[in-house]
């Protein structure tokens, strides 16, 4: 499959990962947050002093997504809302804390990973994110996804496989580090690609 965008860093495929997955070489890490049934994307949050959420409903939050593909593909692990899944006991749980949450959202968030170390959080306000917001209902601060990316620093190729608006990729190219992303919905890969054609942020 030719991808729907490449540089020298990040490559985006558009389509479903199942189906794409099987074509690609092994990785060395994927970090991931595939839609995990919590229907927040399907039935969003109003938020106060507004009539109506800034995200139209979405359908692809109704049920959990198929991660039995993933495991063949790496060897090294980071599933946010892993807590939905049925994966292995973890000693690394990572935390992102969002102190600033309304009382209809959680509090906080949790990613699965196969990593042997501690335990750790991430605390950084919903608020901070605002002024790279895009009009993904779940997008994950870049911030955090960089932070992820501190877990694992020898992998040199990271995998989304849920991309979505692309912050993955975005964390990775700023970071000088190469990243693949797969989307089935063409409107987020259109996003992630604005994303990817910004300056590629200092270090």
């Amino acid at each position: 499959m030719n991808p729907y965008y490449q540089d020298d860093y990040c490559t985006i495929y558009h389509g479903d990962c199942r189906e794409i997955l099987p074509t690609l070489p092994k990785v060395d890490l994927v970090l991931t947050d595939p839609p995990y049934g919590s229907g927040y994307a399907a039935h969003p949050v109003v938020g106060k002093g507004k009539k109506k959420s800034n995200h139209a409903p979405q359908k692809w939050d109704n049920a959990i997504s198929d991660l039995s593909i993933i495991p063949n593909i790496s060897e090294q692990f980071i599933i946010w809302g892993g807590n939905y899944y049925q994966l292995p006991p973890s000693r690394c749980w990572l935390v992102w804390i969002k102190r600033d949450a309304p009382p209809s959202l959680s509090g906080c968030e949790l990613a699965w990973t196969n990593i042997n170390a501690n335990a750790k959080f991430f605390d950084w306000p919903i608020a901070a994110t605002n002024a790279e917001r895009i009009g993904h209902p779940t997008q994950k601060p870049i911030a955090l996804m960089k932070w992820c990316l501190s877990f694992a620093p020898d992998a040199q190729t990271i995998l989304d496989p849920f991309m979505g608006s692309g912050t993955t990729l975005r964390a990775a190219k700023d970071l000088r580090r190469k990243c693949i992303g797969i989307e089935i919905e063409e409107k987020y890969c259109e996003i992630a690609v604005k994303r990817l054609r910004q300056e590629v942020l200092a270090l």
